[in-house]
């Protein structure tokens, strides 16, 4: 019989060990060693079995065996000490604090999934690990930031894989009471709701669960409650589990819901109410809309003046570098949403524009979150130095006439949560050599702090524990009451072990390296030198495509002629992930550049002393040195994808032939030197560059800090800056087709220039009602190509207003001349204010002809 229901019952802790139960509901265990290791030692059978969750162990464990450890005086004092420990961690002072200046009271970070543990699955892929960790160091840096999300019920998916290599998927319930999560209650223990009003009469409601993140609340609203029809409970039902109505309705929830659960929690915690948004890609984009109603109804703030307010507080990033990868719903559905009185007070008309994709080319038949997110953000940003670049080229049409490199999308690459990601092996090292498990600021090119033999016993002994489950996990996969001898030769940890894994779209090329069957088998099963391949990777259930991938990579696998040096691990996700990446060699990733928007997985393996073997993409096109790896030549001049994708694999296979294979088989005494040398110096140096304590440190510094100034600087004196910036668009927006450069006329250049002449420029320019204090008129100028066009790093400099005339005002300047070589200039004029981010932010532009 299955039962209907599911749910933990939690024994009675005696008062002695009643500390469990705040160390169980903060997920700050899950990337602290000693407090995961505590919960452990109670039972480490159970804790395996029941997926390494202090919530679960406590409702696993039994009263009998807590009550003999109530009676453990050791224990108890370990308790007592990690209590103490959560205690310093939460209440002491960071690096946030210790921040001079101005900066932010409260940060909402608003993602659609949240990577935290494994036992926590709220995730599909990389978007939502990079929001885990992001949550992570803004906890271990004192950063006042809540994290916004949906709990869904069924998580994402399980994944299994048949006998034909096709993949399943199984949805298995979530209790969150026995995930550790408690129920947000108001001041009489009742649980908070969210409402939000539909078409047709239909109510969403939705409660709100906390989840602890060290000092970082995690608000996740679900829609599995009482008051809600059935139709309206299945809105959270599983994470990107359906299309259409479905997924806006996920979407609005988070935007909108988002901001109210935010709301409540400030009330009832008396924490100060945001004053930055961020919004982790587009899908939280209605939280901008949400805000402005606000504005509106209680402030009393017209259209433009609440969008200039909620833009100046708002951070919105882009993860995807492809229009594929954009939520873009029928705009007839959004009206509908938008008539229902969902947003009192907004209007309907001019708020569904912000989502238009009105260029030449664009569908105005669709809303598009991604554009929502750029129009309501004034800070906006790639996910690394490519991607940044990418996204201008992608986005610039909602700047039309401002050049692409010059379009307000800056980019801050992302990190990994070194103490979430690092082996503990790896950690034990570190803290026996300098004092502690951080790993940016260790020197482990210092032989003398660690020497080849340990280094590599303890790479060797991550490789052991991955071959170790490899074989558990294939075990499980096709055993029926026996394990077949092959099993228990699967893999060997003496063997080069390169590993791949990710999601599986078609554009990660999973099966790029079995373009050459037969070249992979000759490297697999060389009997000197052998190679091996760890791979694991869930298709979206929807994606067939993906999932033909996963099943020809499967197939190959099972060749009893390579049945032992290549595998597929069924199940990918953080658990897994912690063996995969500290257990390989060489982590392999092969995108079709430029569509990896950043790529973490390769930095959590390289903070574990692996190698990335990649395609020039995402982080790995920023911060390949040529000692910290492989870069596999782009084959860009390819006449078709056939084509690319056969020199790219040749080119794969070259490098793991020629370069891979000999350095790591060269050994002297046993150790590969030259090898260790290139780990010493992945270590070392992506070990500054590649946690998310840097990355959040950038957010705060590049990004939170201008926006909360924005925020703040608007809303003073009853909104009178934004008032006064809204003022100003209005303005120059109606006047800006009537504006004009007349004439540019420039002189003190002989006809051969020289460096040290100087150049006097005087462009007239007719305003047409505009002052000069509301432009900026600017002369551009450097180095051009053969094209005539200036180079990407000219420089700008600003003309003095002068007289007006008729209505045409003179604008001068000098300029000493210090660039050689063929030069050029041109003038412009754009909008001017001291709240604008960019200077080309509201895309008005108007060159010299």
């Amino acid at each position: 019989m299955k039962a209907i229901r599911t749910f933990t019952v939690r024994p009675v802790l005696a008062d002695s060990l009643a500390p469990l139960d705040r160390l169980a509901s903060n997920w700050r265990w899950s990337w602290s060693r000693a407090t995961h290791a505590l919960f452990a030692s109670m039972d480490p059978a159970l804790w395996d079995e029941i997926g390494a969750n202090p919530a679960r162990m406590l409702g696993a464990l039994g009263q009998e065996r807590l009550d003999e450890l109530a009676r453990d005086d050791a224990f108890v004092a370990r308790v007592c000490d990690e209590d103490e420990r959560l205690t310093a961690y939460l209440e002491g002072d960071r690096w946030f604090q210790r921040l001079e200046g101005d900066k932010p009271v409260h940060i909402a970070y608003f993602s659609p999934e949240f990577g935290v543990d494994g036992s926590l699955p709220q995730y599909s892929g990389g978007l939502g690990i990079l929001a885990g960790d992001h949550l992570k160091s803004a906890s271990d840096l004192g950063v006042p930031l809540t994290g916004v999300g949906l709990f869904y019920r069924a998580g994402y998916f399980r994944q299994s894989i048949g006998d034909d290599g096709w993949q399943r998927e199984s949805y298995p319930l979530l209790d969150p009471y026995g995930l550790g999560l408690t129920l947000l209650r108001d001041r009489g223990g009742a649980p908070v709701e969210i409402a939000l009003d539909l078409p047709g009469d239909r109510r969403l409601h939705a409660r709100v669960w906390v989840a602890d993140i060290g000092r970082v609340p995690l608000l996740l609203l679900d829609s599995e409650t009482p008051s809600n029809t059935d139709d309206m409970r299945r809105v959270t039902d599983r994470l990107y589990g359906g299309g259409g109505e479905h997924r806006l309705l996920q979407e609005l929830l988070l935007g909108v819901g988002g901001v109210r659960a935010v709301r409540a929690w400030s009330e009832l915690t008396g924490r100060p109410a945001p004053d930055v948004y961020h919004t982790n890609e587009g899908h939280a984009g209605f939280q901008g809309l949400e805000r402005m109603s606000e504005l509106i109804t209680q402030d009393g703030l017209s259209f433009d003046e609440a969008l200039a307010q909620v833009r100046a507080g708002t951070v919105f990033t882009t993860h995807t570098p492809v229009p594929a990868g954009i939520d873009r719903f029928p705009r007839d559905l959004i009206a509908d949403y938008l008539a229902s009185g969902l947003f009192q007070g907004l209007d309907a008309g001019r708020a569904i524009a912000l989502g238009l994709e009105t260029w030449d080319g664009g569908d105005q038949g669709v809303f598009n979150m991604a554009v929502l997110g750029l129009h309501l953000g004034q800070h906006a940003n790639g996910v690394s130095v490519l991607h940044g670049e990418v996204s201008r080229g992608m986005f610039g049409m909602l700047w039309p006439g401002v050049d692409t490199d010059e379009v307000p999308i800056t980019s801050i690459t992302n990190g990994v949560h070194a103490p979430t990601w690092v082996h503990p092996a790896l950690k034990s090292v570190s803290e026996r050599a300098w004092g502690d498990a951080h790993t940016d600021t260790h020197d482990w090119t210092d032989r003398g702090a660690v020497s080849d033999a340990e280094l590599w016993g303890v790479r060797q002994q991550m490789k052991g524990e991955l071959v170790a489950e490899a074989r558990r996990r294939v075990a499980a996969s096709v055993s029926n009451g026996h394990t077949p001898s092959w099993v228990e030769e699967l893999l060997d940890p003496e063997v080069l072990t390169i590993g791949f894994a990710r999601r599986v779209p078609t554009y990660k090329r999973l099966t790029l390296m079995l373009r050459d069957p037969e070249r992979l088998t000759k490297l697999l099963t060389d009997p000197e030198r052998p190679v091996q391949i760890v791979i694991g990777g869930k298709s979206h259930p929807a994606d067939d495509s993906g999932k033909i991938l996963i099943q020809q990579l499967v197939r190959f696998s099972r060749d009893p002629k390579v049945r032992g040096r290549i595998v597929f691990l069924p199940d990918y996700d953080i658990a897994l992930a912690k063996d995969l990446y500290p257990g390989c060699d060489v982590w392999l990733n092969n995108p079709l550049r430029p569509l990896e928007a950043c790529g973490t997985s390769g930095m959590k393996a390289a903070l574990n002393g692996a190698l990335n073997l990649s395609i020039l993409d995402g982080w790995w096109d920023e911060w390949f040195d040529g000692r910290n790896g492989w870069a596999i030549p782009t084959a860009d001049t390819a006449a078709n994808d056939e084509e690319r994708d056969d020199a790219e694999a040749a080119a794969l296979y070259d490098l793991i032939e020629h370069q891979l294979v000999p350095r790591f088989y060269e050994r002297e005494g046993g150790i590969p030197t030259a090898w260790l040398d290139m780990v010493r110096h992945t270590m070392t140096e992506l070990g500054t560059k590649a946690t998310s304590d840097r990355m959040v440190r950038d957010y705060v510094q590049r990004l939170y800090v201008p926006a909360a100034a924005h925020d703040v600087a608007l809303r003073a004196n009853g909104f009178l800056e934004a008032r006064a910036v809204a003022a100003f668009v209005g303005r120059v927006t109606e006047a800006w087709g009537r504006v004009s450069i007349a004439s540019v006329d420039s002189s003190g250049i002989p006809q051969q220039a020289q460096a040290g002449d100087t150049l006097e420029v005087r462009a007239d320019v007719r305003l047409d009602g505009l002052s000069p204090d509301d432009v900026a008129v600017e002369l551009a100028y450097g180095r051009t190509d053969e094209d005539d066009a200036l180079a990407r790093d000219h420089s700008v400099y600003r003309l003095s207003p002068g007289a007006a005339v008729d209505g045409v005002v003179t604008f001068t300047g000098t300029l000493p001349l210090t660039v050689t070589g063929t030069f050029g200039y041109t003038v412009r004029v754009r909008p001017a204010h001291p709240r604008l981010v960019s200077p080309v932010e509201l895309g008005l532009v108007t060159y010299a002809s």
